[in-house]
């Protein structure tokens, strides 16, 4: 019987080596669209090769001011290396932030909900989250909720993104 239990948790342990070992494989990123406050445009077509880092926000959560910062020194970091951020405020007027930008400035690219299809298609309904496609246009990893610079750092790595 001792036998038997030991061949048995043996085969269990391989089996979930296979299920969760080895290489992960990737869902392709939703279609979407989105339209910058500048008047930039990006489909998944026109960002193929490149790598891009969502992050959904509103201006009323501490958690995305807290981790504003690193956004933006992550997308200056890496926009040499194919980074794209799109900062995707969302369910707030225009007014609303201009305004707060003024104050607030981002040296990312802003989108709002009105100019996309990106909250939607990823259910962003609390803040702040990531999202990251990698250069093959699929969903390299997400990250629901702030972590600061070195949990943005972890999520570009598995897009193969890493400081030098």
């Amino acid at each position: 019987m001792r036998i038997c239990r030991q061949t048995l948790f043996g085969v269990l342990a391989l089996a979930a080596l296979c299920a969760f070992g080895g290489s992960e494989a990737r869902e392709p990123a939703p279609r979407f669209s989105a339209k910058t406050l500048t008047g930039e445009k990006f489909t998944n077509d026109s960002v193929k090769g490149k790598v891009v880092l969502l992050q959904f926000w509103t201006t009323w959560c501490p958690y995305c001011r807290r981790d504003q910062s690193a956004v933006d020194a992550i997308d200056r970091e890496f926009a040499g290396k194919g980074l794209i951020a799109l900062a995707v405020n969302v369910g707030e007027s225009r007014k609303t932030v201009t305004t707060y930008l003024e104050q607030n400035p981002r040296s990312c690219r802003i989108v709002l909900t009105e100019d996309t299809n990106l909250a939607a298609v990823f259910g962003a309904t609390s803040f702040p989250v990531y999202v990251l496609i990698d250069r093959e246009g699929n969903i390299a990893g997400t990250q629901r909720g702030a972590g600061g610079e070195a949990a943005l750092r972890r999520l570009l790595s598995r897009a193969g993104l890493e400081s030098d």
